[in-house]
């Protein structure tokens, strides 16, 4: 199988979408693999326009690329993250009806002998966006941070489902004894307690309780420790790979990769399925 790309976390740079569309066409990657945060301005429900930029950019910049590359044109695997109002999510499943892209939310998809898996939820964080937000193993929410049941949601979502839902309860049902050997996994959060989700918390207290640097999903942790899928993808602590120095881990057979980047470049990991101990990541520079 030829390389995949994957990338994460470009909050509505068009300057990183520029570059990322132009290895695309350079390379003709069998599959790109998106993992969230791809959207301007989703610390705040008013006044955003994400609709536009997602079919200005992201429809547009990948369907000229389906129309240049024809047969060449990589399949495109998406998710959502936590600054992504999930009120685009009808257009995000348009464009896949459009044959733009792969929607891989809750989903299980396949990549030739490869299942794809996607989950876009992370645990509660200090923002007030929770559209996918969920309690992590049970409904402790570290100091800091606001619960799923509060904040805002460009969407209405079951009071019972936000109080009771755990990301744990999603990957069961998602997985349900499936084997995951060969399979890879699109999340948006981060394995807790690992170089992926180390966050720039150091000495920081709130309400003289000192704060968790690490930031990922326990349920995210657990499950790949106990599943073991071939690879697993991730984002959301941008300034993760900066202070860790590391981009990757391994946990047991599983290959772990972050795209999460905090400088100005595009952080681009190209992996092959077949041999990811073979993977880089590239910082791209504007030209």
């Amino acid at each position: 199988m030829a390389g995949c790309f994957f990338a994460s976390d470009l909050h509505g740079d068009s300057a990183r979408y520029d570059r990322l569309f132009d290895a695309i066409r350079r390379e003709t990657p069998e599959a790109v693999f998106l993992g969230g945060d791809l959207l301007p301005g989703g610390f705040g429900i008013a006044g955003t326009s994400q609709d536009q930029f997602l079919e200005e950019t992201l429809v547009s910049g990948f369907g000229s690329i389906r129309a240049s590359l024809g047969a060449r044109a990589p399949r495109v695997f998406v998710i959502l993250g936590n600054d992504d109002l999930r009120a685009v999510e009808p257009l995000v499943r348009d464009a896949e009806t459009g044959g733009i892209w792969e929607y891989a939310h809750g989903r299980r998809l396949a990549l030739g002998p490869h299942p794809v898996y996607g989950y876009a939820c992370v645990p509660p964080t200090p923002f007030r966006v929770k559209d996918w937000e969920r309690y992590d193993v049970s409904r402790f929410v570290d100091p800091g941070c606001v619960s799923p049941e509060e904040g805002q949601r460009s969407v209405p979502v079951d009071p019972s489902d936000a109080r009771h839902g755990t990301i744990r309860r999603d990957l069961e049902r998602l997985t349900d004894g499936d084997d995951l050997e060969q399979a890879i996994f699109l999340f948006h959060a981060p394995p807790h307690d690992t170089a992926l989700d180390r966050a720039a918390l150091e000495g920081v207290q709130v309400d003289h309780a000192p704060l968790d640097v690490h930031v990922g999903s326990i349920a995210v942790r657990r499950f790949i420790d106990e599943r073991q899928p071939r690879v697993t993808l991730h984002g959301h602590v941008h300034e993760s790979a900066r202070l860790t120095g590391r981009w990757r881990i391994r946990l047991g057979r599983t290959h772990c990769f972050s795209a999460a980047h905090d400088g100005p470049e595009l952080a681009l990991v190209r992996f092959d399925p077949a041999r990811p101990e073979d993977a880089a990541r590239e910082l791209i520079a504007a030209g």
